[in-house]
């Protein structure tokens, strides 16, 4: 039976998705094959697996062939805590880009993955744009190693019980190099991000705990390489431990106002962890 062509349909959107399938199903694929399936060119077909790799649902490994992304295999964590957070949050972003007019996010953690859901775009002529809607490995961005630094090694290692993600900017490449630069981290209460995530972006993030039921988050703070200096730094960190500090005890108030009389107080948003 021939399939009739659909009128509907927009080719680049679905040549998208036949990649998707293509990466279900077989689990890797290289720019050739995935030429070969779609009947384009080889510099078409890498387009399209790049694109799909800056959005998570495509990743680059071993031997330069692409495997299903974790936006592909890994549920989205907790979603229904997601827009609440959102809304609980918008106020401190909001803080951070008046204060910085530098573009900000709101990250989650979702296993050993960020997800950036919310943000706000500095109006600089050179700023870094949005990033909503992207995973990364966490230990490559700056509020994901502010996460990261506040579980328990057990834990830490359970996430990257198969081994760090590779990811092009990462300098880490091992739990131990991690399990190190995450002391650094709780020490000074902040994660810092030097082109790790991606070329040209510098960023400072600081975690806010997590809430019963509700996914751990962080803000981030995200300057062009070209112009971040110290003093951008100081001034960066400065406002941004203060804030994450006025959300967290937000948090924590919001969820003892939450916890039936006679609860452990010490239950609801978790407090950093300091070593």
């Amino acid at each position: 039976m021939v399939q009739k062509s659909d009128p509907y349909r927009i080719e680049a959107v679905d040549r998208a998705l036949q990649l998707l399938s293509l990466l279900r199903d077989r689990g890797r694929l290289s720019v050739t094959e995935a030429a070969h399936e779609l009947g384009v060119a080889p510099s078409s077909a890498h387009r399209l697996l790049s694109t799909l790799g800056h959005r998570g649902w495509a990743v680059q490994g071993d031997k330069r062939l692409y495997e299903a992304g974790p936006e592909l295999v890994v549920p989205p964590p907790r979603a229904a805590g997601i827009p609440e957070i959102i809304r609980r949050l918008r106020p401190y972003l909001a803080t951070l880009y008046e204060e910085l007019d530098e573009t900000v996010h709101l990250m989650v953690l979702s296993g050993a993955d960020v997800r950036f859901v919310d943000g706000i775009e500095s109006e600089q002529t050179l700023r870094v744009g949005l990033r909503v809607g992207t995973r990364m490995p966490a230990y490559t961005t700056s509020g994901g190693k502010a996460m990261l630094a506040e579980l328990s090694p057990d834990a830490l290692a359970t996430l990257h019980a198969g081994g760090l993600r590779p990811w092009p900017g990462g300098h880490v490449k091992t739990l131990a190099e991690l399990s190190a630069e995450l002391e650094r981290v709780r020490s000074q209460r902040f994660g810092f991000n030097q082109e790790e995530s991606e070329p040209g972006v510098a960023a400072l993030g600081a975690s806010l705990g997590t809430a019963a039921g509700e996914p751990r988050a962080a803000l981030t703070v995200a300057v062009p390489t070209t112009r971040f200096t110290g003093a951008d730094a100081s001034k960066i960190t400065s406002v941004l431990v203060e804030t994450c500090a006025q959300a967290r005890a937000e948090l924590w108030l919001a969820e003892a106002s939450r916890r039936p009389s006679g609860a452990d107080p010490g239950e609801g948003v978790d407090q950093p962890r300091h070593g």
